[in-house]
């Protein structure tokens, strides 16, 4: 009698693809300029990203963990770990990343990420936790759209400090390795598909409203010409080859029925970057 065949993982992250954690450490000093080449606008661009992370990472972790006694295949239940793994990491350097930037500029730490505790404590009150783990799928594939652009686009970080553009490289790299670990655990305990597209809204809006807030919170001592300063920073961000310019298609996707992140297959490049950077090599 023959043996019966193995029964197809839930995960479809490729096989070329290692969600392995890299215990990473980067020197912050270059945070009390403006290590982007010089340019206020696009500073406090990544530096907005940075202040959301700490809280959002750990959210991310608690919303995949709830669910990881429902995984029963054992390929997604590791990547389960390494995403876990990845995500805490991310969550320590960039806690790191604000608390420095906040005290060598002047900063109040608690006022920009005060929006996004009062909204999360409120959900953690009142919504439920398939509610929060659409949450994170949708935040996972933001991420993971502006990592590709981040990996795909290398003059999004031309004239970034050294130390500052290895670090988001190297948390690009990881976003787009684990971008479909929360998805597949939303699709294997049964999540909906219009949790999963309402969702996405509401983060879309989440995500605009809170990095351009704190972008203005940063930017408020800029001596010169703010409309010039925001003029000249919304063609880095939405003109041609921009930061966000290109992302349409892959956004409108996830709205699709059969929607996949791995739908975008960069694993290829994912790889050729991390062979490049030596990250290969990093990993625990």
């Amino acid at each position: 009698m023959s043996a019966s065949p193995a029964s197809p993982s839930m995960s479809r992250t490729p096989q070329n693809i290692d969600i392995a954690p890299r215990n990473m450490h980067f020197d912050m000093h270059v945070l009390s300029t403006d290590w982007h080449g010089g340019d206020p606008f696009r500073t406090a661009f990544f530096n907005a990203l940075s202040i959301m992370f700490p809280i959002g990472e750990q959210h991310f972790i608690d919303s995949v963990k709830y669910y990881r006694r429902r995984i029963t295949d054992p390929v997604l239940a590791e990547q389960v770990r390494g995403f876990t793994a990845q995500e805490s990491i991310h969550r320590r350097e960039h806690q790191n990343y604000n608390e420095t930037l906040c005290a060598s500029r002047g900063f109040a730490l608690d006022r920009l990420e005060r929006p996004v505790r009062r909204r999360q404590a409120w959900a953690l009150r009142h919504l439920k936790p398939v509610v929060h783990l659409a949450s994170t799928v949708a935040y996972e594939h933001w991420t993971a759209m502006l990592a590709d652009s981040l990996l795909r686009k290398p003059q999004d970080l031309e004239g970034a400090h050294p130390d500052m553009a290895a670090l988001w490289r190297w948390h690009a790299i990881e976003e787009s390795e684990h971008k479909a670990v929360a998805f597949d655990v939303y699709q294997a305990i049964g999540g909906g598909l219009w949790l999963r597209r309402w969702m996405m809204l509401i983060v879309t809006l989440q995500f605009f409203g809170d990095t351009f807030r704190n972008m203005r919170l940063m930017l408020k001592g800029y001596q010169g010409s703010h409309v010039a300063l925001w003029a000249n920073g919304m063609k880095f961000l939405f003109g041609k080859g921009g930061v966000y310019r290109g992302l349409g298609s892959a956004y409108v996707d996830y709205f699709r029925r059969d929607f996949h992140p791995w739908d975008h297959d960069n694993s290829e490049m994912v790889a050729g970057i991390t062979r490049e950077l030596e990250l290969d090599q990093a990993a625990a």
